[in-house]
């Protein structure tokens, strides 16, 4: 089931890359008094991903931050080299952490999985963005397959 409005996220850990190497952090940690911009993917270096999704975050970060936004995070059904080569491959810094859920523990937990399995995808992540603020889903978009709409930057920056 899918996660609702007005619900915790749920526990879990996530992986980042940090200066010394992989490293992990858990939602509670993650999101604790803080408003986070959350969205996700259904994989590093796809075409949608990485040409429509993730660039606008980015370029969007200072204006998010302006609105209150403590922290952007990109997850997705990734290990952690594979999205800190994707972050550093768009110049990400620190506009946005990029978190990976290489097990989908995450993506299950609040009932996003999008199934791509027997087509060489596996298990992946519904797109989507949300706004959490202190561990408690305030919105959600998800988005239809193959759309980038309703969940990138923009749409993100205005309901802020």
């Amino acid at each position: 089931m899918s996660i609702q409005v007005g619900e915790r996220i749920p526990s879990v850990t996530l992986s980042w890359m940090g200066s010394d190497g992989p490293t992990t952090i858990s939602t509670d940690e993650l999101f604790k008094g803080k408003k986070v911009v959350l969205f996700a993917v259904p994989g590093a270096f796809t075409p949608a991903c990485s040409e429509q999704h993730l660039p606008g975050f980015v370029q969007l970060a200072d204006d998010m931050k302006a609105k209150g936004v403590d922290a952007i995070a990109c997850v997705a059904v990734n290990d952690v080299f594979v999205m800190d080569a994707w972050g550093k491959g768009h110049n990400v810094g620190d506009k946005v952490l990029m978190l990976a859920d290489g097990d989908a523990e995450f993506t299950k937990a609040i009932g996003q999985v999008f199934d791509l399995q027997g087509k060489g995808f596996g298990l992946r992540s519904q797109r989507y963005a949300a706004i959490i603020e202190d561990g408690v889903l305030k919105s959600i978009e998800v988005e239809q397959p193959g759309q980038v709409e309703v969940s990138k930057a923009e749409k993100v920056l205005l309901n802020l």
